[in-house]
């Protein structure tokens, strides 16, 4: 079932981070994070409640608690026109727990592919914080671009791999290709979102929130 919820949550992250990058007008993002914040409350509280007190599977289903409470805020902020200060310093108290998960996943769980993901997932929350948290809006479209990739990246290949059966035969490699590809990639990004002319303003600052 998380699985699942993986697979979408690399819907959410592409549809918000071509939000950023001015291909999709921003409150038409709101429907699906709605959508997917509902799935990933649905998601985690299944999982806690047949986990028979089974420690690690609660561990690892609050996690994602993290995301839907992310997505359900984005979707709250544009229906509901706010400031987007409060998601912002959110999306920090996400980076950080983020960096703990990671360290779970390296360590606890023996799963270092998931423990890049969670880096990646930690990198984009910051970005969000910066973005939103601290306004700096200059790197709106970085932003995007790196949201918009990680939606694929992180969500859309791991859940087929996972769906499909094949994650643990191709887990540990998948950490290497990972970590060398959001190191490579994401340091590309910086010059061309520098070349690249940022999108016009968004007419509010709630349209200015649907980005995680």
């Amino acid at each position: 079932m998380a699985s699942v919820g993986l697979l979408f949550v690399g819907a959410v992250l592409f549809i918000n981070g071509a939000m950023l990058l001015g291909w999709v007008e921003a409150r038409s993002a709101a429907p699906m994070n709605f959508f997917v914040g509902g799935l990933q409350i649905l998601t985690p509280l299944y999982l806690i409640f047949t986990a028979n007190g089974d420690a690690d599977v609660i561990l690892s289903a609050s996690g994602l608690f993290l995301f839907s409470f992310t997505y359900l805020y984005v979707a709250v902020n544009l229906t509901w026109n706010l400031d987007s200060t409060g998601l912002g310093y959110f999306c920090l108290f996400v980076a950080i727990t983020a960096v703990v998960f990671s360290y779970l996943n390296f360590t606890r769980f023996a799963d270092p592919a998931f423990g890049v993901i969670w880096l990646y997932w930690a990198f984009l929350w910051l970005l969000f914080f910066l973005l939103l948290g601290r306004k700096l809006d200059g790197i709106g479209r970085y932003t995007g671009a790196v949201c918009a990739i990680q939606g694929w990246v992180t969500g859309w290949i791991p859940a087929f791999l996972l769906l499909t059966g094949t994650y643990k035969s191709v887990g540990a490699t998948l950490a290497v290709v990972l970590a060398i590809f959001g190191v490579v990639v994401f340091a590309a990004l910086i010059p061309w979102a520098r070349r690249t002319q940022p999108p016009a303003e968004p007419a509010s600052t709630g349209d200015h929130a649907a980005v995680a």
